[in-house]
């Protein structure tokens, strides 16, 4: 996101309250960078860049239709009556769309816990044909700091060194700190016999709840009815922010009763006279079919609207915003006629994400894992410059700050990898000369770079391998039914999805390869249709 000219990471440097790499043990490929927020600050500085930014007007109202002509949407209704008119829509609804909170048999329409669901957007779409479906996700308690005995706890600290989101604070490293601790504790086996014997009352398990959760962060009733052999689940203590009076219980997202939580929550050691300023629950809202949106995220089914975002089926903040970064650079590229920028899945997670979505779909919240892609080497976190920013300069997203310092680097890596190459052995004295002439920041990405050399060039061969069905392109009014021989299920398949490339249409799940094989030949014209 960063690289290619987005917000967020300087928004989260700006924000951060604790900075941790996860998977240190483990190699470059799946570290992650991790940052605790400020929630408020957030927000806060979040909505000034919004309202800062030359050439975006600002207006809220509640849309509850779209106003169709032909096969384009050209406007949208809002709630008063009231209509706009646009060239192209992006449609990010993010929980609450149709939403409906549930708290036990405590069931309110709203997006987020006191907020207004937005209601008969839905309904329009689903009258309007597209394909609309429910998922489920989930908060925890959030409880007083006061209340809490962090003796009984196991601190969690951050990092020493601290690794900005945003590659334009690359070198200020100093600027950013640790500014408090998160902590860890865990249930234990009188917490999940309370929750066993009132999950009847659970509107997960009592049918309230028709949408289906996150897979990999359940509700703590779902932990513990999926996994009885666990003795305990952990539990992580964290600060919503710095002037907050409130922690929040990542890992003990639920739905029951307010009684049945406070029952359980107070069986944890650290929290048995806590205080709970605010009460877990779930929350289940409309989504749309991501297989009827184009690799741009436009719309199949209707011109002029792009969709990103927990209304594609997503989990989390990161996924959402690479998809609204994506949707709102392709709105303008289509306003502009140019063609969309669409990331491959060797270029970026962003790439990976948007191509399981449109090909494959998903009935359940999606979330981004490096196990996801198959190039994973290729996508380290301190390389997405390298990949992306060249697009963002391209697209004119990248100001002349961002260019100078991408394009120092760059001359940087390159320089630093010249020398280790010349080097049989890279000994103190030749870091030391490194360190003297160069960026740390540019000599790590070099060094990673000279280190896995072996491993990279082979992922390169690999993706070499497929580029040729990748740049076989489909025209969008191909006719499958003309590929005579093809399977029953693959056309099926294909009609449905509408592939725009041989490689897409190899990721869909259940395509054959021999049908491939008759496709691409059909669509290379060595067959004539």
């Amino acid at each position: 996101i960063d690289a290619l000219g987005g917000q967020m990471g300087l928004l989260a440097d700006e924000a951060m309250i604790q900075f941790r790499l996860l998977n240190k043990s483990r190699g470059e490929a799946v570290r992650a960078p991790r940052a605790q927020e400020d929630k408020y600050l957030y927000s806060d500085i979040a909505k000034k860049c919004a309202e800062n930014q030359e050439n975006l007007t600002l207006f809220e109202g509640e849309v509850v239709d779209f106003i169709v002509n032909d096969k384009s949407i050209i406007g949208v209704v809002l709630k008063t009556g009231d209509s706009i008119s646009a060239k192209c829509f992006v449609l990010t609804t993010g929980t609450f769309m149709e939403g409906k909170t549930f708290v036990g048999s405590d069931v309110k329409v709203e997006g987020r816990i006191g907020e207004k669901a937005a209601i008969g957007l839905g309904t329009s779409m689903r009258k309007l044909g597209f394909n609309m479906g429910r998922l489920k996700t989930g908060t925890p308690a959030r409880i007083l700091r006061s209340s809490i005995d962090y003796s009984a706890c196991e601190i969690q600290k951050g990092d020493d060194k601290i690794i900005p989101f945003s590659f334009l604070n690359e070198g200020k490293e100093d600027d950013f700190s640790n500014k408090e601790n998160c902590y860890i504790t865990f249930t234990n086996h009188q917490t999940h016999k309370i929750i066993r014997d009132n999950i009847s009352f659970s509107p997960l398990f009592s049918g309230l709840i028709v949408g289906k959760g996150p897979r990999y962060c359940p509700s703590i009733e779902d932990k513990v009815v999926r996994f009885p052999e666990r003795e305990r689940h952990q539990i992580f203590i964290e600060p919503e922010g710095l002037n907050s009076d409130t922690m929040y219980l990542n890992g003990l997202s639920s739905s029951l009763p307010k009684d049945v939580q406070e029952q359980f929550i107070r069986t944890i050691e650290p929290l048995k006279n806590c205080e709970i300023s605010r009460f877990a629950y779930a929350v289940e809202y409309d989504y749309s079919s991501a297989q009827d949106l184009k690799p741009s995220l436009e719309s199949k089914i209707y011109e002029n609207l792009f969709i990103a975002g927990q209304t594609n089926g997503t989990s989390g903040y990161e996924e959402a915003a690479g998809q609204g970064l994506i949707a709102g650079i392709n709105a303008c590229m289509k306003l502009d006629s140019l063609e969309p920028l669409i990331l491959k899945r060797d270029e970026s997670y962003i790439g990976v994400l948007i191509d399981d979505l449109v090909t494959l779909g998903t009935n359940e919240p999606y979330r981004m894992f490096t196990s996801r892609a198959e190039y994973r080497l290729l996508l380290r976190h301190d390389t997405s410059d390298r990949r992306l920013t060249p697009y963002s300069i391209k697209i004119k997203l990248a100001d002349e700050k961002r260019k100078e310092h991408f394009e120092k680097k760059c001359a940087e890596v390159k320089d630093i990898l010249s020398i280790l190459k010349s080097k049989r052995k890279i000994t103190n004295d030749i870091y030391l000369d490194l360190s003297n002439k160069y960026q740390p920041y540019s000599i790590e990405t070099a060094m990673d770079d000279d280190k896995y050399s072996g491993y990279l060039k082979r992922q390169e061969t690999s993706i070499k391998q497929f580029k040729r069905m990748e740049n076989m392109k489909i025209r969008e009014d191909f006719d499958y039914r003309s590929v005579k021989g093809i399977s029953a299920e693959s056309l099926e398949k294909l009609e449905k999805i509408r592939p725009l490339t041989l490689r897409q249409a190899s990721s869909i799940s259940g395509i054959r390869q021999s049908d491939l094989a008759l496709l691409s030949l059909y669509i290379s014209n060595k067959i004539k249709t």
